[in-house]
C-alpha cells in the first residue's frame, strides 16, 4: 500500500498578496485589486492587539454595488470581514478545504509567527493542490 502524499497549504498558497488599511476607501482598494489582479486584500492590523481582516470582491459587490453606495465614500472597515479565519502553512489542504466548507469561506490568510505569509483560496486548493496530487499518481 502506497502512502498518500500530503500537500500542505504552503505548497499552494499565494505568497504575493495585497494589503489595505481599514480607513482606506473602497475606491482605493479597487485600484489596488486591479493593479495586482487579485480577488481579495488583507486588511492590516491597526496595533498589536488588533486582528487581521479580509476584503473580498464579493463583499464590494454585495455591500457597495448592490446597495448603490459610492465607493469613494465607503471605508474598507465598513464592509470587511474581521476577525478572519486563518490557516497555518503546514495544514494539509484536505483539512483546509473542510475548514472552508464548514465556515462557508473561500479565502483565508496564511499566518505564521503572528504575521501573514500568504493567502489561500479554494481555487489554489483545487488548481495547485489537487492537480499536483493527481499528476503525481500518473
Amino acid at each position: 500500500m502506497r502512502k498518500k502524499q500530503v500537500i500542505r497549504v504552503r505548497d499552494v498558497m499565494k505568497e504575493q498578496f495585497g494589503t489595505v488599511q481599514g480607513m482606506d476607501t473602497i475606491k482605493s482598494a479597487l485600484a489596488k485589486l486591479l493593479e495586482i489582479r487579485a480577488k481579495c486584500l488583507v486588511v492590516e492590523k491597526r496595533h498589536d492587539d488588533d486582528e487581521y481582516g479580509i476584503l473580498l470582491v464579493s463583499d464590494i459587490a454585495r455591500k457597495v454595488i448592490a446597495r448603490d453606495r459610492p465607493p469613494e465614500r465607503v471605508n474598507v472597515y465598513e464592509i470587511m470581514a474581521k476577525p478572519v479565519i486563518s490557516v497555518d502553512p503546514g495544514m494539509d489542504i484536505r483539512y483546509c478545504a473542510r475548514l472552508f466548507d464548514r465556515f462557508d469561506i473561500s479565502h483565508a490568510p496564511v499566518i505564521e509567527g503572528g504575521r501573514v505569509v500568504g493567502l489561500v483560496s479554494f481555487s489554489d486548493l483545487v488548481l495547485k493542490g489537487l492537480v499536483a496530487a493527481t499528476a503525481d499518481q500518473e
